[in-house]
């Protein structure tokens, strides 16, 4: 499995699991929904490049998650969004492994015109991968 897929995957089921996250969320979804209530969050897109060596298959990958609230304040977002970085570190995935997490930027800024919108929160994550060896 190609390491974007497989931590793509491993940073949902991460997120899925932390109670305080989800409990305090309507959904996370695996890329936009179609429809969805407020608040919610998107694993969105996941880029990778080569970071190899001669004997070590490698991946950096660039990982986006953003949160969507209709709150009149950021407040509830800006806790949301804590809560985010220390599950990624503790992600685990089949056949890779993670060697560092590191939050790359965040922003949280107003949807819509005139305070008619909500907010979004957006947290980019650099993501460095080593395939694990066949039998460990």
């Amino acid at each position: 499995m190609s390491a974007e897929v497989a931590i793509r995957s491993a940073v949902i089921a991460a997120l899925k699991a932390d109670s305080g996250l989800m409990d305090r969320l309507n959904g996370l979804f695996d890329g936009m929904p179609a429809r969805a209530s407020a608040p919610y969050g998107v694993v969105g897109e996941c880029l990778g490049s080569d970071w190899g060596a001669k004997d070590v298959e490698g991946r950096e990958l660039r990982l986006s998650i953003s949160l969507h609230d209709m709150a009149e304040t950021a407040g509830r977002l800006g806790e949301l969004l804590a809560r985010i970085d220390p599950v990624i570190r503790l992600a685990q995935a089949s056949g890779w492994r993670i060697v560092t997490a590191s939050l790359l930027r965040s922003r949280i800024a107003r949807t819509g015109a005139r305070g008619e919108g909500g907010w979004l929160a957006l947290a980019d994550y650099r993501i460095r991968v080593v395939r694990e060896a066949i039998g460990t």
